[in-house]
């Protein structure tokens, strides 16, 4: 077990993982954490999280920190991802080096496989195959970031680990109309149809691409377990080794908001991957598993966006 009064670092603290990382480490009563807003601290400037490092001197990492975004966001602004994550993973692994991290897992994302590889997803298919174009970018930028670790287990002996999350959803998200992934867009859309008493909601795509979602306070979960049980230069995936058609997925986030109209599908609109389990055989084998259904999820998510649905809007 991690020491309960060691120095925890998590960047990225404020965001849907890191935040449920942070929520987890409280609960656990490690009583030493450390972050900081991005007004606080830019991890694009490298001098000034090397400053950080060399003043806080954190014993442990949890990399959580990116620019994240749905499909829209992905394909419209494909440089902005790439070099932005660069960055921070960059800037946040060289000075963890530098300041002797015994420790960081670094968070990356279920698009780093292929668009068309075998179901569900083993972790040897990194690299087999070409990515979906509509992420490629952000993928590239989390690949560096799994080879980067695995580099500096090589040259420096560290034991840090991968960790790659299926679709996250939960407290916390991003329901921006712009920036949101399918889930709390989705959550977004059925509730204003329902206060709007619209007769139907129009999503993107076909519906038939299937998803896996993983809820963020159990990826938490795994990502503490996998600190305190796993020491592999491979990365492991973390999620729940089910998932379920998107049209599913609407008509559940419908009952679940109360909206009672029609749903249509606009399919001049891209799909993305047909379909992304992940193989978590590899998480399994160490003894972690969810916790949380996707219908307990989806009301807590629910609910929480209720709760904030002003401060959303403005």
């Amino acid at each position: 077990m991690l020491p309960r009064d060691a120095r925890v670092y998590v960047a990225g603290h404020r965001g849907l993982a890191g935040s449920a990382i942070w929520r987890r480490l409280e609960a656990e009563r490690f009583s030493r954490l450390i972050g900081r807003t991005s007004a606080e601290l830019d991890l694009k400037d490298r001098s000034a999280v090397f400053k950080f490092f060399e003043e806080e001197r954190p014993e442990y990492v949890f990399l959580a920190a990116a620019k994240v975004g749905g499909i829209l966001a992905n394909n419209t602004y494909p440089a902005d991802f790439l070099s932005e994550n660069l960055q921070i993973q960059v800037n946040v692994m060289d000075a963890a080096v530098q300041y002797e991290v015994q420790r960081l897992l670094f968070l990356g994302s279920s698009c780093i496989y292929p668009k068309f590889a075998p179901q569900p997803i083993n972790e040897d298919a990194l690299l087999q195959g070409d990515l979906e174009p509509t992420n490629d970018a952000y993928a590239i930028a989390k690949i560096a970031g799994i080879l980067n670790v695995q580099a500096v287990r090589r040259q420096h002996g560290l034991p840090w680990i991968s960790a790659m999350p299926t679709n996250l959803y939960g407290p916390g998200d991003n329901f921006s109309r712009l920036g949101s992934h399918v889930l709390p867009a989705m959550i977004r859309r059925y509730e204003e149809a329902r206060l709007d008493k619209v007769s139907s909601v129009t999503n993107w795509g076909t519906g038939s691409p299937r998803r896996e979602f993983l809820h963020v306070d159990d990826l938490a979960s795994a990502l503490l377990h996998l600190m305190e049980n796993y020491d592999g230069a491979q990365h492991v995936n973390v999620g729940t080794g089910t998932d379920v058609a998107i049209k599913e997925l609407a008509e559940a986030v419908a009952e679940v908001v109360g909206f009672e109209g029609s749903t249509e599908w606009d399919d001049t609109k891209p799909d993305g991957t047909p379909q992304k389990l992940l193989d978590v055989s590899k998480l399994n084998a160490t003894g972690w598993f969810p916790t949380i259904t996707l219908e307990q999820g989806l009301q807590s998510t629910v609910a929480w966006f209720r709760e904030h649905t002003e401060d959303l809007r403005r």
